[in-house]
């Protein structure tokens, strides 16, 4: 998951942040403060979440290591949600000074005082997109992999939808996913082996990364012991997807996704069309596979996300070695060969199948556009991959990681497999259309081709048509230290932005991250049990429901307390107040959720006020779930309901409205 902001010469970095700037209350991050004037695919989370300063050290850090040199005096540099303007203007000079080194040419650090209209900073552009980069490997390029040839006629169906937005506009959100709301998700695989987050496959190939340190402590030297020898180390060996699933239906899940490939490209099921697959290495087993049979057998609708495809651009750093110390100049294993595996455990693969660096180090945006361009036997590699995938497991929901869709718009693939997603589908449900396509970043022509999901983050307002939020209450690939310092997002949080998401027309899809063993820690264990503790009371209001005529109201629906997320959008979570109020509705019934306990014990509903063209029946009876009826007075300031000494729950509480039957 996530965006691969390049080197720094790829940020255009000139930074300067105004008082303006300034964060208000916690309304403000630093990644607002360098967006505003200008700066691009740099990463924030905000204060209270698990990617909090990992984010920073990530980005930061990991893709530009010349700007920070030092990460312990990023930490005391952290930002409470009240006070950073002291700190905002430290962390300006620190980065300027850092960033010389990696420059042509620089310029010195301007600065007015604290109290100025500007307090600025000014960082001179990198000359390249590789400022800092180590040097490519002198060992020459590979061949390219020999590829697994498909039958003619392979990926295409017979149906109504062809490969083009104008036929896939046709499509309609199947039932069943509005009615769901809510699932859980297992973003697991490899890259959780090591509990060190998101990317590993990657970072632990940068030289100035954390990731690589601990690589080289704990497992070896890139170039003797690279990421698919990691592989070979994930046995998944206490993994009981039966067991997991049963945890996740008591939570309230309603579908499941699994996830059949990362950018480290190892497919985790038995994939005809790629020699590296979990059933030929590390556990040996389907792993899809065996979370499909769980799901179904648990009732639950099946999703499998797709990572795939970005392999050729992500897999780079492989190709470079040691800038400096014993074994500098020393290849990593990126441009290894299938004849350097014989005598070792992986003789007669291929790490091409894999890394796909058989091409010169090139620059991308994150659909991959650049130079040089992807190989077409690649490209076509990972569409026989995914409609593979999709025949063997017929998934309700297929999630792409991509903008818009895979290798788009470079190619048609991503079209292709969703006609082909979608015919077969149909013909699997007597010419009912069932399935789910998501994709990032959609137009309004592609939003009525497929659902638009939103990473880490919410719709702003009320949406005329579904959508989905994916995130993760810690990193998405499993981190020790996120759990050990205690740092994943609480039940109460997930439960209001479940709430907030579904009064938008949208449904969530959370992780729950997974150790490299298959098995949960106990902070997730006890997060995912206290869901499914709110759930059973308050589901009413959540499953089956649909937008009312107003999503909300209170301060959060006020544009200028909107918080941006980290990849667009609104923010996941956030705080609310007692006069933050969220709407769902069946039928006539209007569920109002409080998403705080009034101290007063009085809540006071506007959108509901005598009077309103929201509501213009009258008020038959108002009952708190979990709890029991109410009495209330309704006038033109509002519907005021009295509630009783004892909350039902400990967060977000559920008014039931019914109108008065004539």
């Amino acid at each position: 998951m996530g965006q691969d902001n390049g080197h720094l010469g790829d940020l255009g970095l000139k930074i300067r942040v105004s008082s303006a700037h300034r964060p208000d209350g916690g309304s403000r991050t630093f990644r607002e403060a360098l967006d505003k004037p200008g700066v691009k695919h740099v990463y924030y989370e905000s204060p209270g979440t698990a990617h909090e300063w990992q984010t920073w050290r990530m980005s930061l850090y990991g893709f530009v290591p010349l700007l920070f040199q030092n990460w312990t005096e990023i930490q005391r540099l952290r930002v409470g949600r009240n006070a950073m303007d002291m700190t905002r203007r430290k962390m300006m000079q620190i980065a300027a000074a850092a960033a010389v080194p990696a420059l042509r040419s620089s310029q010195a650090l301007g600065q007015t005082s604290d109290t100025g209209a500007e307090a600025a900073a000014k960082v001179a552009e990198a000359s390249s997109s590789t400022a800092g980069a180590a040097p490519t490997s002198a060992r020459p390029l590979p061949p390219a992999p020999t590829p697994i040839p498909a039958p003619a006629g392979f990926g295409v169906a017979p149906g109504p939808f062809q490969p083009t937005w104008e036929s896939l506009s046709a499509y309609r959100v199947p039932d069943w996913y509005r009615d769901a709301k809510f699932g859980i998700w297992a973003h697991w695989g490899p890259q959780c082996q090591p509990e060190m987050g998101d990317w590993y496959a990657q970072r632990m190939y940068q030289e100035k990364n954390a990731a690589y340190k601990f690589h080289c402590e704990r497992y070896g030297h890139p170039s003797k012991f690279g990421f698919k020898d990691v592989i070979n180390e994930w046995k998944a060996d206490r993994w009981e997807p039966q067991k997991l699933i049963d945890l996740y239906k008591r939570a309230g899940a309603k579908f499941f996704a699994a996830m059949a490939n990362h950018h480290d490209n190892l497919d985790m099921f038995d994939s005809k069309y790629q020699p590296w697959n979990s059933v030929a290495v590390g556990p040996k087993k389907d792993i899809v596979g065996g979370w499909a049979k769980a799901a179904r057998a648990a009732g639950l609708h099946l999703a499998i996300s797709c990572h795939g495809d970005r392999a050729w651009s992500w897999y780079q750093d492989a190709q470079r070695a040691d800038t400096s110390g014993p074994l500098a100049g020393v290849p990593y294993d990126g441009r290894m060969t299938k004849a350097d595996g014989k005598g070792k455990w992986w003789e007669g693969l291929d790490p091409q199948d894999l890394y796909a660096q058989y091409h010169e180090v090139g620059k991308y945006d994150w659909p991959q556009n650049g130079n040089p361009p992807l190989d077409k036997v690649y490209v076509e590699k990972f569409f026989n991959r995914t409609i593979d995938l999709i025949d063997k497991y017929q998934p309700d929901l297929l999630y792409f990681d991509a903008w818009v869709l895979p290798i788009y718009p470079a190619s048609d693939v991503g079209l292709r497999i969703a006609a082909y997603l979608y015919n077969t589908n149909m013909a699997r449900h007597g010419g009912k259309l069932e399935a789910v396509l998501t994709g990032k970043k959609l137009n309004a022509e592609q939003r009525r081709a497929l659902v638009w999901d939103v990473e880490r983050g919410v719709a702003s307002g009320g949406e005329a048509l579904p959508w989905q939020t994916d995130t993760c209450i810690g990193s998405w690939h499993y981190e020790r230290r996120v759990f050990e310092q205690h740092r994943y997002k609480t039940a109460g949080q997930v439960v209001q932005m479940l709430i907030d998401i579904v009064s938008k027309n949208g449904n969530l899809m959370l992780n729950i991250p997974l150790r490299g063993d298959g098995s949960p820690d106990e902070d997730a264990v006890k997060i995912v049990e206290s869901i499914g503790q709110w759930m059973a009371p308050n589901g009413e209001g959540i499953y089956a429901t649909r937008p009312w005529k107003v999503y909300g109201e209170g301060p959060s629906t006020v544009a200028n307390n909107q918080i941006r997320g980290q990849f667009g959008a609104s923010r996941d979570v956030r705080s609310y107040t007692a006069e933050d109020f969220r709407f769902t509705a069946k039928g006539d019934t209007v569920y109002a959720f409080m998403m705080d306990w009034p101290a007063g014990r009085k809540a006071t509903i506007k959108s509901l006020a005598q009077g309103s063209e929201n509501f213009p029946k009258e008020v038959g009876k108002v009952e708190l779930l979990g709890a029991g009826p109410l009495t209330f007075n309704r006038d033109a300031s509002g519907l005021v309901v009295n509630l009783p000494e004892r909350r039902p729950n400990d967060y977000a509480y559920a008014l039931k409205v019914t109108p008065k039957q004539v």
